[in-house]
């Protein structure tokens, strides 16, 4: 049979590259789990691969859109459910790789979203939130789904506007479009290989440190103005994300780039914990130490892999 494998873990512990050298030895296609990186023209804050790690093996998810664009998680398990069906239709074994938990959960488990969407809806909406206000178009979703409303913050008005629209298009709270509890984790299917990648919190720490720095050296502040001088918003979701806002920071004045680099660090250390704290939930992750280095893992790896290739369904 042909295996999934899911490799997770916090940002900089390795997972792009552990995800490449086991794409080559078991002709597999990498899917990239990363909100960002599907973007066009944000590279080097979101660690893209470069273009020769693009060439060794085929990678799925990336560079698909415009920044300008949305992308939602139910966007994500559409787009990467036909990506693993498309590659196991040519033999190959398809690898998600990365650290956006809530769309690799999408993948495993039974999330279940509209796939209608209303832009009479949305507008509708839109123009209550700018006529009313925040609170009250708050109010309007505690009064439809309590639940939902209940873990939205009154100025998340992009997601509070979805939720409003579910709830007309359906009939049913956002809520229960989740047929699952976080808290429950359903078995996954035998041809599932969910790794998750961890190491010491030094070790961790200090990679993330050097990532941010070599970021810095390779651009992120020119790729970030770059994109500011070809019309893109500084108010876009993508350019929010870590590393674009804190380069937003720096060229507006706001920080010195020694400070910057500072809190980018920080802040992606701090992203690292939650990513971490997200996973370590999940008791189906079975998880490796990366402290020696990769070598070991992906040894191991090759072979519950083969294992799994030459078992018959």
């Amino acid at each position: 049979m042909l295996p999934l494998i899911v490799i997770i873990g916090p940002t900089g512990i390795g997972k792009s590259s552990l995800g490449l050298a086991l794409a080559q030895q078991i002709d597999g296609e990498i899917i990239s789990g990363d909100s960002v990186q599907v973007y066009q023209k944000l590279d080097i804050g979101s660690a893209k691969p470069t273009a020769q790690e693009l060439q060794l093996v085929p990678h799925h998810l990336i560079d698909c859109l415009d920044p300008k664009e949305p992308f939602t998680v139910a966007q994500f398990k559409d787009l990467a459910t036909s990506r693993i069906e498309e590659i196991r239709g040519r033999g190959h074994v398809p690898i998600v790789v990365g650290g956006t938990g809530l769309y690799v959960r999408s993948l495993l488990d039974p999330y279940d979203f509209s796939e209608h969407g209303s832009e009479q809806i949305r507008l509708k909406w839109q123009e209550y939130a700018l006529s009313q206000g925040k609170p009250a178009l708050h109010e309007a979703l505690e009064q439809r789904d309590p639940e939902t409303a209940r873990m939205l913050h009154p100025n998340n008005v992009q997601r509070i506007i979805r939720a409003l629209e579910v709830y007309e298009l359906t009939g049913q709270p956002f809520s229960s479009q989740r047929q699952f509890k976080d808290d429950e984790y359903q078995p996954l299917g035998p041809a599932v290989l969910y790794i998750g990648l961890t190491a010491p919190r030094q070790v961790i720490y200090e990679r993330i440190n050097r990532r941010c720095e070599i970021m810095l050296e390779e651009g992120l502040l020119e790729e970030t103005l770059n994109l500011l001088e070809m019309g893109y918003s500084s108010t876009l979701k993508p350019m929010q994300s870590i590393g674009y806002r804190h380069a937003l920071w720096c060229l507006k004045g706001l920080v010195t780039k020694a400070e910057m680099l500072r809190l980018l660090q920080r802040d992606t250390r701090h992203f690292a914990k939650r990513q971490l704290t997200w996973f370590r939930r999940d008791p189906r992750i079975c998880w490796y130490d990366i402290a020696e280095g990769l070598e070991p893992v992906l040894k191991v790896l090759i072979r519950t892999c083969r294992a799994l290739q030459t078992r018959v369904e």
